[in-house]
């Protein structure tokens, strides 16, 4: 005679198993999601010391002027040159956690700021003001908006 499991045996363990990945599955979510809103408070704090010490090496003017002169045009790509092409401040920008892009957008002097964010590169800088936020919609597991961090 041979010995098996029957069907009966093998449902109670699959039902079993399933009830456990139920659980344990949206826990790992949880800290996948926590994890990427550490990394992009982590890139946001990285990005304003970079922008900090620019600007306290180049008489104030903070990155993204173009011959670190305010009255001259912004550009993202003299922003990307001046942070990380010299390789003095970064090896590379920190991509956005959130949508995954390194794109910076600059809002220009007499701009502000939109009210929220649109999503469409990884961060948004001003120069004039030095301020640079997370350019992700949506909110983090504690429901503070991404673009506030």
């Amino acid at each position: 005679m041979k010995k098996a499991f029957t069907l009966v045996e093998i449902l109670i363990v699959v039902a079993i198993l399933g009830i456990m990945a139920a659980i344990v599955i949206p826990t790992f979510r949880g800290h996948i999601q926590e994890a990427k809103e550490a990394a992009a408070k982590d890139s946001l704090r990285i990005l304003r010391n970079v922008i900090e010490l620019y600007a306290s090496q180049h008489n104030n003017v903070p990155p993204g002027y173009t011959n670190d002169n305010p009255a001259m045009n912004l550009s993202s790509n003299t922003f990307y040159i001046q942070i990380v092409f010299k390789g003095k401040y970064l090896s590379k920008l920190p991509e956005n956690p959130i949508n995954g892009d390194v794109r910076v957008i600059l809002v220009k002097n007499s701009g502000t700021f939109p009210a929220q964010a649109d999503g469409l590169t990884g961060w948004i800088y001003q120069p004039a003001t030095k301020t640079i936020r997370v350019n992700s919609p949506g909110t983090d597991s504690k429901g503070v908006r991404y673009y506030d961090y």
